[in-house]
C-alpha cells in the first residue's frame, strides 16, 4: 500500500475514544497512546477478501481498555499491583480481543498461531503446547511451540493469505515472542504472504542496552543481532528484520505494512494490562527482568515459585552471607510448576523498595549478578554457579546475554561498570543502525 494512503487512512481512523481504564477527559483522550489495533480504517480494507491468520495471545486486547481498574487511595506503588487486579484486589475485566474485533469486522479469519506459554498464556516457560480449537469461534489454534518446531509447517502457511500481528511484548532479546514473530515473517516472505503489524508499545523502549548476540550463541532466547535490551516496538524492530535482510529471501523480502501507534515516543512510559507471561506479574517485574533474568539456571532463584518472580534472588548457598537476608521458599504454582529450588529456604535481596527512577536509570544492573556470583564462589566454591553447558560448551547465561564474554568477565572479577563499558561502542553502532526503522521520536 502506498505510504501516504496508509497514513491518511490511520488519520482518518483516529476517533475520540475511551481509553484504557474506563472514562477519560477530552485532553486524556487527545494525548493516550493510540494502539495499532484500534485503528480499523487504516487495516481491515487491506484484509477484505483474504483469508487471514492471526498471531497474538491473551495479550492482544484492543485499546488496552480495562474495567474496574480504579486505584486505592492507599500509599501502595502502582508498579507493585499485579496484572488482572486493582489497587485493591478485585479482579478486572477486558475489553474486545483483537480475533472477536477482527470478526466482528467481516475479516475471514482462518487460523490463529500462538507463541510460547500458549494463546491463553497459562503455559510453563518452555512447555510443550499441541494445537488446539479456539472454544469461542471454532478457529484452529496452531502452536508455534510443539515438538520443539518454532517454525509453521507447510501446511500451517497455506491456511491464509495475510498475517495480522498484534501482541504485547516487553522488548528485551531473550523474551520469545518476538522470535515466534521473526519466524513467522521470514516464512510468510517465502510463501509471499502479507504481514501487518498492529503496533504496540515498548515497556522498556526508552533505552538501549547490553551485548549484541553473536552468531556462535543463537538459540531458543535469541535469534537476532541486537542488544538484550533493543529499545524499539514490533513494527520497528519488523521493519529493521525486513531492510537488514535478517530474512533467509533476503532484503526487503517480506511484503510488510506497520500500522504505527498515535501519541508514542521512546520516552512514554506505557503501563501493560496484562501479564505478558506467567511470571512477569507486575510493572516491577517488566523494569527489573532485564537485570534479573541472567540468573535463570544458575545456582541463584529468581523468585519463580512465588508471587514476586525477577523482583527478588536468593540460593541456598546464601545462607548466613552479609547482605543476603531476605528470605523465600519457591512452590510449584500455575505458571511454575517445578521452579528451582522448590521448597528450600533461598538467602537473598528483594528489589521491590528499589525506588523505579533508580531501575529505570541503572538500567541493565549487573551488580546484582556479580555480587551473587562473589559470594557463592566464596561460601560454596564447588558450586558450579553457572549451572551445567551445553554439548556445544554454552551456558545458559551466555545464551541470555548473547556472549560468553559477560560470564567470563565476570569470573576474571571485573566490576559490574568495567563489563558495562567493554559493549557501549557496539551500542551505539546499533543505534546508528536502527535509525531508519525507527517510527517514533527518541
Amino acid at each position: 500500500m502506498n505510504k501516504i494512503m496508509l497514513w491518511l487512512l490511520i488519520a482518518i481512523s483516529i476517533l475520540p475514544m475511551t481509553g484504557c481504564g474506563g472514562n477519560t477527559s477530552l485532553t486524556e483522550k487527545e494525548n493516550r497512546v493510540i494502539l495499532g489495533n484500534e485503528q480499523f480504517d487504516a487495516y481491515v480494507p487491506i484484509l477484505e477478501g483474504k483469508r487471514v491468520a492471526l498471531f497474538s495471545n491473551h495479550t492482544g486486547i484492543v485499546g488496552d481498555v480495562t474495567y474496574g481498574a480504579e486505584t486505592s487511595s492507599g500509599d501502595q506503588n502502582q508498579d507493585l499491583i499485579h496484572f488482572g487486579l486493582d489497587a485493591n484486589g478485585n479482579e478486572i475485566s477486558y475489553g474486545e480481543h483483537i480475533l472477536d474485533a477482527l470478526i466482528r469486522h467481516g475479516v475471514n479469519v482462518t487460523a490463529i498461531f500462538s507463541p510460547e506459554h500458549g494463546f491463553r498464556g497459562t503455559e510453563d516457560a518452555g512447555a510443550n503446547i499441541d494445537n488446539s480449537v479456539d472454544e469461542k469461534t471454532g478457529i484452529p489454534i496452531l502452536s508455534l511451540y510443539t515438538n520443539n518446531t518454532h517454525s509453521p509447517s507447510s501446511e500451517d502457511m497455506g491456511k491464509f493469505d495475510a498475517l495480522v500481528v498484534d501482541m504485547q511484548d516487553v522488548g528485551l532479546r531473550y523474551y520469545t515472542y518476538y522470535i515466534s514473530m521473526y519466524y513467522l515473517m521470514d516464512a510468510c516472505a517465502a510463501a509471499e504472504k502479507e504481514v501487518i503489524i498492529l503496533d504496540r508499545p515498548n515497556p522498556n523502549g526508552f533505552y538501549v542496552d547490553g551485548p549484541i548476540l553473536k552468531d556462535a550463541y543463537k538459540s531458543g532466547v535469541g535469534q537476532l543481532p541486537i542488544p538484550v535490551v533493543y529499545g524499539m516496538t514490533w513494527g520497528e524492530l519488523a521493519e529493521m528484520i525486513n531492510g537488514e535482510g535478517w530474512l533467509t529471501s533476503g532484503k526487503n523480502a517480506c511484503n510488510l505494512t506497520v500500522i504505527p501507534c498515535q501519541n508514542y515516543t521512546h520516552q512514554t512510559k506505557t503501563k501493560l494490562i496484562r501479564n505478558p507471561s506467567p511470571n512477569i506479574k507486575d510493572m516491577r517485574a517488566v523494569y527489573l527482568y532485564a537485570s534479573t533474568c541472567f540468573f535463570e539456571n544458575t545456582a541463584v532463584s529468581v523468585g519463580r515459585g512465588t508471587e514476586f518472580p525477577f523482583e527478588a534472588y536468593g540460593s541456598p548457598y546464601l545462607k548466613g552471607v552479609e547482605g543476603f537476608d531476605f528470605t523465600f521458599t519457591p512452590v510449584s504454582m500455575s505458571g511454575a510448576t517445578e521452579p528451582p529450588f522448590m521448597n528450600e529456604t533461598c538467602y537473598g535481596v528483594d528489589l521491590r523498595g528499589v525506588p523505579l527512577a533508580e531501575v529505570w536509570e541503572n538500567q541493565i544492573n549487573l551488580d546484582y549478578l556479580v555480587g551473587a556470583y562473589k559470594a557463592i564462589s566464596e561460601t560454596a566454591p564447588d558450586m558450579p554457579f553457572w549451572g551445567t553447558p551445553d554439548k556445544e560448551g554454552r551456558y545458559w547465561v551466555d545464551k541470555l546475554v548473547g556472549t560468553d564474554d559477560v560470564r567470563r568477565r565476570i569470573e576474571m572479577g571485573q566490576s559490574a561498570a568495567e563489563i558495562k563499558d567493554s559493549w557501549q561502542e557496539e551500542i551505539e553502532a546499533f543505534k546508528t543502525q536502527r535509525r531508519p526503522y525507527l517510527l517514533y521520536e527518541e
